[in-house]
């Protein structure tokens, strides 16, 4: 039996609408604690390096965020993947360059190549050096450790860009056994899995199908690294970002893909190696419409108590689901989805709806 407002000192919940224009705390500050996110990441990160489709993600980042009315995806420039040997200063000076041009509400990265390869301080120096200020955050490849972390911290430090983040991609077994080690380092806000260079990295004991979008799911060893690098995140406050999908072309399993990531491994964002694979991750990352709305009843009316326990529906709530509902808006937010109006105030301007 749930305890009725009167028995239990719990406040019965009151209409959403109750507390609209009444200067009261922002949620983030009463209920995000030391395990709980520090910040709000959107759930897709777009890659690409070749400058014909990096200056087309750009594009198509900010007609998407005039669509939704919020970025709804970073975009990260790759220097590991995109540089051309040999060329790899003519490359990190044109990811500076298309940095600094793009829109300064815009999400943009840069993916450097790893701290032990010989470009490696040149495209530090170069884009946290001329760019610094316009970047997100950058993405260091192929991280063993906290020593790592610790040069790459350094180089950026030297570059004049002491307060970027520094997103590390994890993508060996050593790797994955530091992984709470790494996610604990204060300046690290997200650890994403390398699925391809892990496998690589098993010597053929991890068959080509734990590669696909379905045997990455199956294989034993590739699942508990999964689960690995999220639980580190989540024990630290930081963002798990799973691996790419391959299989660009296929929108089912990309899909499929994305909707086991979230729902039975618990990341809250996923790489992106084509266009057509920004929307797929988006729809699986969002919350449902009804969770939508129970969630922005629920915080309303908790806003509404000033935070003290309530009962809704002969249920009892206080600030442990108080949390979880709240990171159910900002999911919703940073997705794209509309919110309700009794919540649409602490997100700024409305967003649109997912098509």
């Amino acid at each position: 039996m749930q305890p009725t407002p009167q028995a239990s000192g719990l406040r019965a919940a009151q209409t959403p609408a109750q507390g609209l224009g009444v200067a009261l705390p922002h949620p983030r500050d009463v209920l995000l604690g030391a395990q709980a996110q520090t910040g709000f990441l959107p759930v897709c990160d777009h890659y690409s390096g070749v400058e014909a489709r990096m200056r087309k993600s750009l594009q198509l980042q900010a007609e998407m965020t005039q669509e939704f009315g919020t970025c709804v995806f970073d975009v990260t420039l790759d220097c590991e993947d995109g540089a051309p040997v040999g060329l790899e200063a003519e490359h990190a000076r044109l990811v500076a360059a298309l940095a600094l041009s793009a829109d300064p509400k815009a999400r943009v990265a840069a993916r450097v190549h790893a701290v032990d390869h010989p470009a490696f301080a040149n495209d530090v120096a170069t884009i946290a050096g001329e760019a610094g200020q316009r970047l997100c955050h950058i993405m260091v490849p192929k991280v063993e450790s906290v020593d790592d972390v610790l040069a790459a911290e350094r180089a950026i430090n030297r570059a004049g860009s002491t307060q970027l983040p520094i997103h590390v991609l994890i993508e060996s077994p050593a790797a994955v056994h530091r992984a709470f080690e790494i996610a604990a380092h204060p300046r690290v806000q997200s650890l994403s899995f390398g699925l391809m260079d892990f496998v690589s990295a098993h010597a053929g004991a991890i068959p080509a199908q734990g590669m696909t979008s379905a045997g990455q799911f199956a294989h034993p060893l590739v699942v508990r690294a999964k689960l690995e690098i999220a639980a580190a995140c989540h024990a630290h406050g930081k963002v798990p970002s799973h691996c790419v999908v391959t299989e660009f072309t296929d929108t089912a399993a990309m899909q499929n893909a994305a909707s086991r990531a979230a729902n039975e491994l618990g990341y809250t964002r996923m790489w992106s190696i084509h266009p057509a694979q920004i929307r797929a991750i988006l729809q699986a990352f969002a919350p449902q419409q009804d969770d939508i709305e129970s969630a922005s009843k629920i915080i309303a009316a908790a806003a509404d108590a000033d935070w003290a326990p309530i009962s809704m529906n002969g249920t009892l709530h206080d600030r442990a689901s108080y949390r979880f509902y709240w990171q159910v808006l900002e999911r919703a937010h940073s997705t794209g989805r509309a919110l309700p109006l009794a919540v649409r105030h602490w997100f700024g301007a409305p967003a649109a709806a997912l098509s």
